[in-house]
């Protein structure tokens, strides 16, 4: 499916980064790792996937604003564009040679995240969206979420928390009441490819809490376009500044959303 110039842009900077990273993953056993925080960590192959990534998008498209995992926030000389990236989500799963992680780069406009792109290297998986264009997997297949209707027969992603997390309590609860009603919950341990798989029709739903703009931007519309809900846990709320989110496709979203709003 052709996309617009700015998609063609965030694909090609997403599969320059990857060449990058696929060669580290390679070498992920001689890797030099150091500690951001508690279980969470940045490697060489993190930064140096942004540092391509920023390169070639602002390059690209100087004027837009920058937020990333890795660097400073950057204030476009156009306020109303800027670029969502996260150079690899999933970085604990690549440090242990787990071949599930990916490039996620989106791009907002007034506020509205209006092209996102997934891209997960080791599986050559590139999900991507534009706003009111639907969703695409590689070249030409046509994303739609799962269509299923029944919670018993569904399966759910999320992340647990980890190295002390303060949310810890409320997963518990989460799957306490999920997971008796439910085909099963997995933890693959990136949330972009979660929300891409929601996209894909591979999972019914995903909810998570304590995640960053660069964790959803992307995957929030890829899911949106696929036909799948997506909104903020609190209702009130807002996806990419809470940091939360509860998505299905939307003979189940009723349902999942109750389950975790009632914790």
């Amino acid at each position: 499916m052709p996309g617009s110039a700015n998609l063609n842009i965030m694909m090609k900077a997403a599969r320059k980064a990857a060449r990058s990273l696929l060669k580290d993953f390679r070498e992920v056993e001689n890797l030099q790792v150091s500690m951001k925080g508690a279980g969470d960590f940045v490697s060489k192959a993190d930064l140096r996937s942004e540092e391509i990534l920023k390169e070639a998008l602002l390059e690209a498209r100087p004027t837009y604003g920058w937020l990333a995992e890795e660097s400073e926030e950057i204030a476009g000389k156009d306020p109303t564009r800027r670029w969502i990236v996260d150079p690899l989500d999933g970085t604990t799963n690549f440090l242990h040679g787990l071949p599930h992680w990916a490039i996620s780069i989106a791009l907002e406009h007034k506020g509205q995240i209006v092209a996102g792109v997934v891209y997960d290297p080791s599986k050559d998986e590139m999900f991507y969206a534009e706003k009111g264009e639907g969703a695409w997997l590689n070249d030409s297949q046509r994303l739609r979420v799962s269509g299923r209707t029944r919670m018993i027969e569904a399966i759910f992603a999320t992340g647990l928390p980890f190295g002390g997390r303060a949310d810890l309590p409320e997963t518990l609860q989460d799957l306490a009441r999920l997971l008796p009603a439910t085909a099963g919950v997995r933890r693959f341990g990136a949330a972009a490819l979660d929300l891409a798989y929601v996209a894909a029709g591979r999972y019914e739903g995903f909810w998570e809490r304590s995640l960053n703009a660069w964790d959803l931007a992307a995957g929030m519309l890829i899911v949106k376009e696929a036909g799948g809900f997506a909104e903020p846990i609190n209702p009130k709320g807002d996806i990419l500044e809470d940091g939360e989110i509860v998505c299905a496709n939307e003979p189940i979203f009723g349902q999942f959303a109750k389950v975790i709003r009632n914790g």
